[in-house]
């Protein structure tokens, strides 16, 4: 089935482009005159949505929208709310010019809670919002802020995550560690376990915490937030925290039916991530306080804990604990007896099923769940029953990604679905899903306008089986202006992660047309490593982290000039971020074909990488054993080892905040290409991260690529 997809309030039906996808690269048809390039001021300033909230009886949609400037004082983030039936425009509830985020909704569907930092708080805090109108009430004012908001059952209070110091009983004890830190004389971070950073900040001692605030009635002061796990031997265990996540820790909280206890996810196992695999648990805690009780008992990464809407049984993501370094993510359901209030009855509904779960929502009836996964560069939605039955892939896609489920959780309401829709020509907007008719309506057209005249050739798929027998999944964006009686130059753009995919989505950080513009053709290649092509295919990379999949990417190479007479064999150049930037490096030790190289946050040295990463253990499983053992990965498939062959001129860059590929190994490779005396060019971002995220960084950082491929592409 393919997906159609119905604009709001328009009478007619538009279809997704449906053509062959390597039919109109290959046509000949000469380039539509009146449409121009993509600008780096066109892609920044395109708004940028949250993960839409549905309400609890399915007639509105809330989501954040991000109106982004150059100047990160500048910019804002607003809440907006959109009807899921009618043909009514989304309605802007918030103006300010700081960010809300955070969004959940009270079950009568009448009001909205978020966090935000408004004019007279030092720290976020919790905000309740009346859909009838009226200005946002300030429900929380913890000294250490307050953040993800979740309405219990019957609407009276909140539950919220706030970030305490060690043995705080109250407020007032944090005020008080608050401002004898502040007094100290002296500054250092000091350590007895690991880990100590993570992406690019330092841990520190503080611990995230569930909250909640009994909410007052309009007009009245109530009573301060509540701190459950406050004295609680979870929390005096030193080894807790919540869950890691690449953003920062998570409690994951929903409340339970009744409203008298509390699920989180936490971990007591990080302290051991040096030596060992880590995992996170669920948990429960009295709506009133005291000590937790832990309803799982293994060594699984748990997270994302929701209840059913009869409330009989608790959905979680899953990734289980075992030797390899990538598992897929499955769905676990639990019967929940509301007596003795703890998980029994596990069913893995996707146990079976060869592709990891992203997002789910269940459905009001409580009786299936819809499920995204990626797959071949798209992301698609899947069906299942929460009881028993396989998972059913709901319709086909031949253009996009759906992202952001979430489903009506009121008994009664309408079946209905809504989420996020992209693809690479497109930026997100929030659509209705219809399962049935394999279509979607879309309902928000924030972005529309923005992309009106730029010349966005949708992207092409291709695959072939590489020499070690595997298929090796390709995307090709053409360039603006495209003729396929010219020759234009290759840019080999490698995916980072691994465990990731090129998919056919707008991207914001390495955007396919943006590259594309100066005149490129660009290969995107789901090497072997990548997701959506099952868990064994994500696994191969282990034990083999490079070689493989750096054959597969001049294969791919190979492929594409076999397949499009327009691609010039004689102009390749190759590059990419994180693991893409490590795949880069390799590229730069084992072949001579590509006149340039771009490597962005790219190890050269495995062995440094392994010593000053915020991520250890990991790495010793990939490459089979403690580095110190020096085992054949570590000698093999060090691309600093191969520094002699080093020829190819290169483009490094790099953000000083990044722990996760610290700045050493930029500079190790800076070192070595310097004292080989190959052309080669240094960027460092002294206030940026992993990623590059400023602004006016940003637009530098594209016009370094332009300028170095400008350089080593001409004919």
């Amino acid at each position: 089935m393919n997906v159609n997809v119905f604009l709001a309030g328009a009478v007619t039906v538009l279809a997704v482009a449906l053509a062959s996808p390597l039919s109109s690269a290959q046509s000949g048809s000469k380039p539509n005159s009146s449409l121009r390039p993509i600008t780096h001021d066109a892609l920044w300033q395109m708004r940028r949505l949250g993960s839409p909230q549905l309400s609890p009886d399915g007639r509105w949609v809330a989501v954040v929208v991000t109106q982004p400037t150059y100047e990160a004082t500048t910019q804002s983030s607003d809440i907006w709310l959109v009807a899921t039936e009618g043909t009514a425009a989304p309605r802007q509830l918030t103006f300010t010019n700081g960010r809300e985020s955070g969004i959940d909704w009270s079950p009568d569907s009448r009001r909205i809670a978020f966090s935000a930092k408004r004019d007279g708080d030092d720290v976020e805090q919790i905000y309740v919002l009346m859909l009838g109108g009226g200005d946002a009430m300030r429900v929380t004012g913890l000294s250490t802020g307050a953040r993800a908001p979740v309405f219990s059952p019957d609407g009276s209070r909140i539950a919220f995550t706030s970030s305490v110091y060690p043995g705080a009983l109250s407020d007032a004890d944090n005020r008080s560690q608050a401002a004898e830190r502040l007094a100290r004389k002296w500054k250092a971070r000091i350590y007895d376990g690991f880990p100590i950073r993570n992406w690019d900040a330092w841990v520190g001692d503080r611990q995230s915490h569930v909250f909640v605030q009994v909410l007052p009635a309009p007009g009245k002061g109530g009573a301060p937030a509540r701190d459950l796990l406050a004295g609680s031997s979870l929390a005096r265990d030193p080894a807790f925290t919540a869950r890691v996540t690449d953003s920062g820790d998570e409690l994951d909280i929903v409340w339970a039916p009744d409203g008298e206890s509390i699920l989180f996810v936490a971990s007591t196992d990080q302290s051991r991530a040096a030596y060992a695999l880590t995992s996170s648990q669920i948990w429960r805690v009295s709506a009133a306080g005291g000590d937790p009780v832990r309803l799982t008992r293994d060594s699984h990464r748990w997270s994302r804990p929701r209840f059913t809407a009869d409330g009989r049984h608790v959905l979680a993501l899953v990734e289980r604990q075992t030797d390899k370094v990538y598992v897929k993510t499955d769905l676990v359901s639990f019967g929940w007896s509301g007596r003795d209030q703890a998980l029994d009855r596990a069913h893995w509904i996707t146990e079976g099923w060869d592709r990891s779960v992203t997002t789910f929502a269940v459905t009001p009836d409580s009786r299936r769940v819809y499920l995204l996964a990626e797959d071949a560069g798209h992301e698609l939605l899947h069906e299942a029953r929460i009881d028993a039955g396989a998972v059913r892939r709901v319709f086909d896609m031949t253009e996009g990604v759906y992202t952001a489920l979430s489903t009506p959780m009121r008994i009664g309401s309408a079946p209905l679905v809504v989420g996020l829709w992209e693809s690479a020509t497109r930026p997100p907007e929030v659509v209705r899903i219809d399962p049935k008719f394999g279509e979607h309506r879309v309902l928000t057209n924030f972005n529309t306008s923005r992309t009106v005249g730029l010349d966005l050739p949708p992207v092409r798929h291709f695959a072939f089986v590489s020499k070690g027998g595997r298929r090796i999944h390709s995307l090709l964006v053409l360039p603006p202006a495209f003729d396929a009686s010219r020759k234009y130059p290759l840019f080999n753009v490698i995916h980072g992660g691994p465990h990731t995919m090129w998919r056919d989505q707008w991207v914001l950080r390495w955007n396919y047309h943006l590259l594309a513009a100066p005149g490129y053709v660009l290969l995107l290649t789901n090497y072997s490593g990548s997701t959506g092509f099952g868990e064994a295919f994500a696994q191969t990379i282990q034990g083999d982290p490079l070689r493989t999949a750096g054959a597969e990417l001049n294969e791919a190479a190979d492929e594409a000039l076999r397949q499009f007479s327009f691609i010039d064999d004689a102009r390749q150049c190759a590059g990419g971020a994180s693991y893409g930037g490590h795949l880069a490096n390799w590229l730069q030790a084992s072949t001579t074909r590509y006149r340039c190289l771009v490597s962005h946050a790219g190890l050269i040295n495995l062995e440094s990488q392994w010593g000053t990463s915020d991520t250890v253990y990991s790495r010793e499983l990939n490459n089979g054993g403690p580095v110190w053992e020096q085992g054949p990965i570590w000698r093999e498939q060090n691309p600093i080892r191969y520094a002699a062959q080093f020829r190819t001129p290169t483009l490094v860059t790099i953000g000083e905040q990044d722990f996760r590929v610290p700045l050493n190994n930029s500079l190790e490779y800076w070192t070595v290409l310097q004292r080989r005396q190959i052309p080669s060019r240094l960027v460092v971002f002294p206030d940026e991260n992993h990623w590059i995220l400023d602004g006016e960084n940003s637009r530098l950082f594209y016009s370094e690529i332009a300028n170095w491929l400008a350089r080593w592409l001409a004919p």
